[in-house]
């Protein structure tokens, strides 16, 4: 298997499950993820938060970890890396504010390397305009806003266990997809796992 160089973008309150187990598991299987996050440098954290479904109208929040940042965010260039994760959480609102990363996402977009985005992550995808005319799960509170961009939802029949592919966009509703989600995206990125 050839080793993949892989960005993962992530901010202040990125959900740390998924954050952390992606970046974990694509370490893995061999690849190489480099983790940014605007105005940060390699060795700068983010702190994260822990979200769980415990039988409110919506998930609930407490503090997680600090999560590493690997890489200087002014300095990469989607050019030097063959696809892009973005977790969920509450960073995404601020990180579809910054234009760097809608370039980012768009220059992935445009050159149809594998996105993986869960969560709330596709809010960025919606803020950078690349879902319009495709299919893409996410929290069902994101729902609108896919539909707005163009997009079309696919339900998640309350299980957040699902993930599905359009062509280069890997999403998935929440972290309990991580299994179905990253064997995908492993997929998507012509991974090869043998036992």
């Amino acid at each position: 298997m050839a080793q993949k160089k892989i960005l993962m973008l992530v901010g202040d309150f990125v959900e740390d499950y998924e954050a952390m187990v992606p970046y974990q598991m694509l370490l893995m299987v061999g690849h190489a993820v480099d983790t940014v996050c605007p105005d940060k440098k390699a060795g700068d954290t983010v702190k994260t938060a822990i979200h769980d479904f415990e039988g409110h109208q919506t998930y609930s929040e407490k503090v997680g970890h600090n999560f590493m940042i690997t890489a200087d965010f002014a300095a990469v260039s989607a050019a030097d890396y063959d696809a892009l994760v973005i977790p969920g959480g509450r960073a995404p609102e601020y990180l579809r504010l910054n234009q760097k990363v809608l370039e980012l996402v768009r220059a992935f977009n445009k050159d149809k390397k594998p996105i993986a985005a869960v969560c709330h992550g596709p809010q960025i995808l919606v803020t950078a305009g690349v879902l319009d005319g495709r299919e893409c799960a996410a929290y069902p509170a994101c729902s609108p806003d896919v539909a707005v961009a163009g997009g079309t939802w696919i339900a998640n029949n309350d299980t957040f266990s699902n993930a599905h592919v359009d062509g280069n966009l890997v999403t998935a509703p929440a972290w309990p997809a991580h299994p179905e989600w990253i064997r995908k995206f492993l997929q998507v990125l012509g991974t090869k796992i043998t036992l």
